[in-house]
């Protein structure tokens, strides 16, 4: 990532255990994560205009330990409602993935709304944050829309990021913020202009054939970038809805408050009844295993629990029927040793434990690694201390030697002079 942004050791050990998916279909480039039980039906997150699919990484990493499986997808080039429409049905028929749920922030909600009435026999469910119905409010405030196409790099960075709100934040939020700044820098001009080009396009929300009762909406109640009369007309469409409020977390609450909106979207997954395969995790023992202290997997290893080589089996062409092959079993990238969920205790990556969110129990090489490394940083100071005192004689001794030294020979080589 570019500039003094320093990722979050969590984030960089999730992109070294989950892989990126790249797959073209047809005109498009899809760029995507999935991760979890292939048995259960997946939650589709959907970003924002600023986001990418790594925006979402906590959502993966803790859902996916719970049996959930997540997919979190970039918005590819699509320039109007109708593209994006087709263009994501083809994606869902090439992954194999019939029946969804979906999670989408700000733009992501909107598209999510979209592919939910256009599409209503594959969405069951809904979970929408910061979410809007119609883009009139965007057009109108972009009347440069006409030319965004052409409009340079540097300027449409600069457009999306003044929308985020400006000042002081708590510094969760400021933590949230400054990685998605760095994911808007991986973004292409290309990339941008289709984004901005989809919230000012004419479309609007029309009646949905889901019930409201699978429908969950979840708000901030402090500033943000959609205005609140927008996010106000999402929960008077659907009062049936469940509604659940955010004290703070600003434009991405996934990241600034991440224990919060997994809690909600477990909560809405077991309502609208799917259900969670914990015993399908690599390395979480199954229900009534004799060895259910030894860490075993689900991949039949026999008990052990080295982690394996997480690039086996992650090849993204898809097979003969359009899908990606999965040998190994139910599980996404089954070859891979879980993830933990994140630190309940804090928000920040400053308080994130070594190495993302492992434990002790579960990837037993770290805590040898650190192990290792006191030992020889105590190996280390203990041979320094014991050489300190040695130094020290050493170096008051010497000029006196050297003195003593030259006396002695000054009396057999009066000549020699001591030089200064």
């Amino acid at each position: 990532m570019k500039g003094g942004f320093s990722a979050p050791g969590d984030y960089i050990y999730f992109k070294s255990q989950v892989p990126l998916h790249k797959i073209p279909i047809g005109t498009k480039q899809w760029r995507y994560y999935d991760f979890g039980p292939k048995v259960v039906p997946p939650l589709i997150c959907l970003p924002g205009t600023a986001g990418t699919a790594d925006v979402y990484y906590k959502q993966i990493m803790a859902l996916s330990m719970k049996g959930y499986r997540v997919i979190s997808v970039d918005i590819p080039r699509v320039w109007n409602s109708q593209e994006w429409v087709q263009a994501f049905e083809k994606f869902l028929d090439v992954i194999d993935v019939h029946h969804i749920h979906l999670y989408g922030t700000s733009l992501g909600g909107f598209l999510a709304l979209l592919f939910a009435q256009h599409r209503p026999r594959r969405v069951k469910s809904l979970v929408l944050s910061n979410a809007f119905l119609e883009t009139k409010y965007f057009a109108a405030a972009m009347p440069w829309a006409p030319v965004v196409s052409w409009t340079p790099s540097f300027l449409l960075k600069r457009y999306v990021l003044i929308g985020i709100p400006s000042g002081p934040h708590e510094p969760f939020i400021a933590d949230s913020v400054d990685f998605v700044v760095a994911q808007v820098e991986t973004l292409s001009r290309e990339d941008l202009a289709s984004r901005l080009t989809l919230t000012s396009d004419d479309a609007s929300i029309g009646p949905l054939m889901l019930s409201d009762s699978v429908i969950t909406i979840i708000d901030t109640n402090d500033k943000c970038a959609i205005p609140q009369q927008l996010k106000d007309e999402v929960s008077e469409k659907f009062p049936g809805a469940r509604k659940a409020y955010i004290k703070s977390g600003g434009d991405f609450p996934f990241l600034s408050r991440p224990d919060e909106i997994n809690l909600h979207l477990k909560l809405h997954l077991r309502r609208v009844g799917v259900e969670a395969r914990e015993d399908l995790v690599p390395g979480i023992p199954k229900p009534g295993d004799d060895n259910s202290g030894s860490g075993s997997g689900s991949g039949g290893d026999g008990g052990s629990s080295e982690p394996k080589d997480d690039r086996e089996g992650t090849d993204d062409a898809p097979n003969g029927n359009g899908s990606k092959s999965n040998p190994g079993g139910s599980f996404s990238n089954s070859g891979q040793p879980p993830l933990v969920p994140e630190n309940h205790n804090s928000h920040g990556s400053d308080n994130q434990p070594l190495g993302g969110t492992t434990t002790d129990g579960d990837y037993p090489f770290v805590p040898i690694l650190l192990e290792a490394f006191c030992e020889k940083k105590v190996a280390l100071a203990t041979s320094f201390l014991h050489f300190w005192p040695k130094f020290f004689d050493i170096y008051y001794r010497l000029p006196f030697s050297l003195l003593t030294l030259y006396i002695i020979n000054n009396k057999h080589h009066p000549k020699i002079q001591l030089s200064m």
